[in-house]
């Protein structure tokens, strides 16, 4: 039995989403992992297109101190 994958939808071309604005930490941030790296385009499943705004929006957002560049450890 071969199993298909199913195509993964991009959710900002899925949500009509034309510009991924810094400005949003929340949507953001579910783009990154517990460390801090953003999320690669294979695993996430966001169009080419969109993921190359997406990591110009996060970096925008770590400047600006909007996003942490590394998560907070708690010892």
């Amino acid at each position: 039995m071969i199993r298909t994958k199913r195509k993964r939808i991009c959710r900002f071309c899925e949500n009509g989403i034309s510009y991924i604005d810094y400005k949003e930490p929340k949507r953001l941030i579910r783009f990154t992992n517990e460390v801090g790296k953003i999320i690669p385009r294979r695993i996430s499943g966001t169009c080419s297109y969109h993921q190359r705004q997406l990591t110009r929006a996060i970096k925008r957002a770590r400047q600006l101190a909007l996003i942490p560049y590394i998560a907070e450890r708690y010892t």
